[in-house]
């Protein structure tokens, strides 16, 4: 009883607030909490700006004339759950903006009224009044919109006090019922009239009486100790000039045949809907449907919830047949442990049923029923299985709406399904479906729930669901973003909790339409092939569902707990094409710098010189055996365009002091190479000259040579060469391949060849001594040094590179 209060507290009070809150004065709104505090008074310390009080649940048991003059600015005051016997509303006169008072479950005997003109909300239900409390002040409080009474006695002259004022809802909760004067009720003027009963009253005539007051009637606390024996007539099972259009009775426990009187009875008023919470019943079914008289009635929507037998034994034709053969628009029998459903042979006119919560099995659609008028079939929270069966039962009617989620159904491929093409919304949802269920759809349907199935993959042979707009596939076995090859209207996608690492590339091609996609709490892996997954999101700003905190990554383990929107791809790591055409740009570039640099420092040329050495050291076997070797004091290299210099003044000069030299017109081997004459020369030879001209550095033979010895005198450590400076050479004319030769031209270590022909002679002199050596002393010394087995290189005499002056 204290929960149903609550909630008609809490929902007063909202429809109240709301009601009036755009009527009141733009200000700060002040709350004050005293509740469940054992509270003996009022507080003195208020907030003088105080709009809202909360005191229920306190130990108040008496209200001052002072307690709330400090608070002139309430509007809102709940005193309801303490122990207040006596009122005087007139310590209200200082709160002339109080718009809701509740002082309903105290212990009021007494009120001394006061009009308060501005009040809406006026609760005294639930207290021990004798009589209902109602004065010439309650007529005068013309805004009051729901009022709250009760007392042990009602009677015709309480309510004809108010009778003029326009109520919304009038709550009568009784504590006890001694007294009930026929009549009284109607004379109320209200939209919607709810009586809580005490236990063991009988509510009858209040039922009666009820139905001809207000158009909305509930009444709850209806029990088997009702007397029915004086309404047991057919005539006191009519009524004329009833008001009432939706009847809800609340916790009812009657024997069967007594609730079958209340369904006759209602059968023939006013009311369109009825609806029974809470239901139990028991006992012997003597009545059913064959002593139901059908006729004449304007009822619509029959509902039953929660339903509870106390019986072992029911014969199911009987009650269940008592409410299909009704022929209404809409019936509801839910939570009700049903295990089947009987309708009749023939059409009928439901549009509307729901056994939600039952445990209905495939039997039910083993009958035949005709329902060529029914939209929408709710069988949610039951035990069927076979999906096809379904399909064959709908296709016989105009269904729009059928939820059969909460079941044990599966399909299997072999099986055939037929649907009619009005259906278009379904909720498929906590089944067994695997894939093939797309398979069994209708082709019509625009709104899809398949969410908590077993679905791995939508496949790509089902047929084109061409009106689908709404698909939710959460909670299933997903591991990629379904395209929309087949369902080319799609506009909202849920596809959260499923096993998707990273959506092809498929369904951004294929889902234009998609406007609100839900894919949060997936397992997704933050490689490049998520980067246009997320990047989604910052071109549709407000398209994903739960986006940050629902979209983490979970690999790599790098990555894992990091939010999509943290983590970066770079385009480069990602594009391929970019990465293909970087580094072929890069190549390129590469190329070109590496080609510059081969033309600029002549790398072609070194590289054959290097495997010209290469080839001819490897023909040779160490350097020991290449000293043995040495024939010839001095190998001369010097350019064609210098050999009259050489031939007239070098070698004459040289040989008078009986020189061995070597020269490429004479020393070189036939059948040979010019390369391996060339090293063959050089290394038979104790020294190199260099006749340096600038027709020396343009010959391509003169830079083998040169390349060689110059290999060889560092090579071997070794002062081999000694350059002659025949003509000047310009810095700038020297090839780049030749470093060292331009080093040597910068320090002038070269012998200069004089102009002045009178002053040559330490020229020659500087030059002899330069290439002064012993070649049969040089072979004997290395023997001897071979004898001996020392391991020091042979001492032959170092080259002066000077230049000379002749003086």
């Amino acid at each position: 009883m204290k929960r149903i209060r609550s909630i008609y507290i809490f929902c007063s009070i909202a429809i109240s607030v709301q009601g009036w809150a755009s009527k009141l004065p733009e200000e700060r709104e002040l709350t004050t909490n005293c509740s469940n505090m054992s509270l003996r008074k009022i507080p003195a310390d208020l907030t003088p700006t105080t709009t809202t009080l909360d005191l229920s649940y306190n130990l108040l048991s008496q209200l001052q004339s002072s307690d709330f003059r400090s608070v002139s600015k309430l509007k809102v005051l709940i005193l309801c759950h303490n122990r207040i016997q006596e009122l005087n509303i007139k310590i209200f006169e200082f709160n002339r903006e109080l718009r809701y008072l509740d002082l309903s479950y105290n212990r009021l005997k007494i009120v001394t009224w006061y009009s308060l003109a501005g009040l809406r909300h006026l609760d005294l239900s639930f207290n021990d009044f004798d009589t209902v409390p109602i004065c010439e002040e309650t007529g005068n409080m013309s805004h009051l919109e729901i009022l709250g009474l009760s007392g042990a006695k009602i009677q015709k002259s309480n309510f004809q006090k108010i009778a003029h004022l326009h109520l919304k809802t009038v709550f009568l909760g009784l504590r006890s019922l001694s007294h009930y004067e026929e009549g009284s009720l109607p004379i109320l003027n209200t939209t919607k009239l709810h009586i809580v009963l005490p236990m063991n009253t009988n509510f009858w005539v209040l039922l009666h009486d009820g139905i001809k007051t207000s158009k909305i009637l509930e009444m709850t606390n209806i029990d088997g100790k009702s007397q029915f024996a004086s309404y047991g007539t057919q005539k006191n099972l009519t009524l004329e000039n009833s008001k009432t259009s939706i009847l809800l009775l609340n916790k009812v426990d009657l024997l069967w045949d007594d609730l079958l009187l209340i369904f006759q009875f209602v059968w023939h008023t006013s009311v369109e809907c009825f609806q029974i919470q809470h239901l139990t019943f028991g006992g012997k079914v003597y009545l059913d449907h064959y002593s139901f008289d059908y006729s004449n009635t304007v009822m619509r929507t029959i509902k039953l919830e929660h339903v509870q037998f106390r019986i072992f034994y029911i014969p199911q034709e009987r009650v269940y047949l008592l409410f299909t053969k009704m022929d209404i628009e809409n019936l509801t029998i839910s939570d009700a442990q049903m295990p089947y459903m009987l309708f009749p042979i023939y059409p009928t006119r439901f549009q509307y049923l729901n056994f939600a919560n039952n445990i209905l099995m495939d039997d039910l659609f083993k009958q035949p029923i005709q329902l060529p008028h029914l939209k929408t079939l709710i069988l949610k929270g039951n035990k069927l299985e076979t999906f096809s069966l379904v399909s064959f039962f709908a296709n016989n009617t105009s269904l729009k709406h059928l939820d059969l989620s909460q079941n044990l159904l599966q399909h299997e491929n072999g099986e055939n399904c037929f649907w009619p093409e009005t259906l278009i919304t379904m909720n498929l949802s906590s089944n067994k479906f695997a894939d093939s269920v797309f398979r069994c759809l209708p082709r019509n349907i625009q709104i899809l729930d398949l969410n908590n199935n077993k679905i791995q993959t939508v496949p790509k042979d089902i047929i084109h669901l061409k009106s689908l707009q709404e698909l939710n596939l959460a909670f299933n076995f997903l591991t990629d973003l379904p395209g929309c090859s087949h369902f080319r209207k799609l506009s909202i996608l849920n596809i959260e909790m499923n096993l998707i690492l990273s959506p092809s590339l498929d369904f951004f091609q294929s889902c234009q339409e998609v406007k609100i996609l839900n894919a949060g709490r997936n397992p997704f892996r933050c490689t490049c092939e998520l980067r246009d997954f997320i990047q989604l999101e910052e071109y549709s700003e407000g398209m994903m569902i739960g986006w940050l905190d629902s979209y983490i990554c979970e690999y790599p383990l790098t990555l894992k707990g990091t939010l999509l929107k943290d983590v970066h791809l770079p385009e480069l790591s990602c594009n391929t094409t970019l990465l293909i055409v970087t580094i072929v740009v890069i190549m390129l570039v590469l190329g070109v710098a590496v080609a510059f640099c081969c033309f600029y420092f002549d790398l072609p040329w070194y590289l054959r010189m290097l495997g010209q050495w290469t080839l001819q050291r490897i023909r040779k076997t160490t350097q020991e055996q290449l000293k043995r070797n040495v024939q010839f004091h001095v190998f001369i290299a010097y350019s064609e365009h210098d050999s009259t210099w050489v031939k007239h003044e070098l070698i004459p000069n040289l040989e008078k002091k009986e020189k061995l030299i070597c020269l490429h017109e004479g020393n070189f081997d036939p059948g040979k190479s010019i390369i391996e004459n060339i090293m063959n020369c050089i290394e038979k030879s104790y020294k190199s000259i260099f006749v340096l001209s600038p027709n020396f550095v343009q010959s391509e033979w003169c830079h083998y040579e040169l390349y060689f010895a110059h290999h060889s005198l560092f090579h071997e450590n070794s002062d081999y060469i000694i350059f002659i400076l025949l003509e000047p050479i310009p810095l700038y004319c020297i090839p780049t391949k030749y470093p060292k030769l331009k080093a040597l031209m910068e320090k002038k270590a070269y012998l200069e060849w004089p102009k002045d022909r009178r002053i040559c002679g330490l020229f020659w002199a500087n030059l002899r001594a330069a290439i002064n050596a012993n070649l049969l002393e040089t072979r004997e010394m290395y023997e001897l040094q071979t004898f001996v087995g020392l391991n020091e290189e042979s001492q032959g005499s170092a080259i002066s590179l000077i230049r000379t002056d002749c003086l």
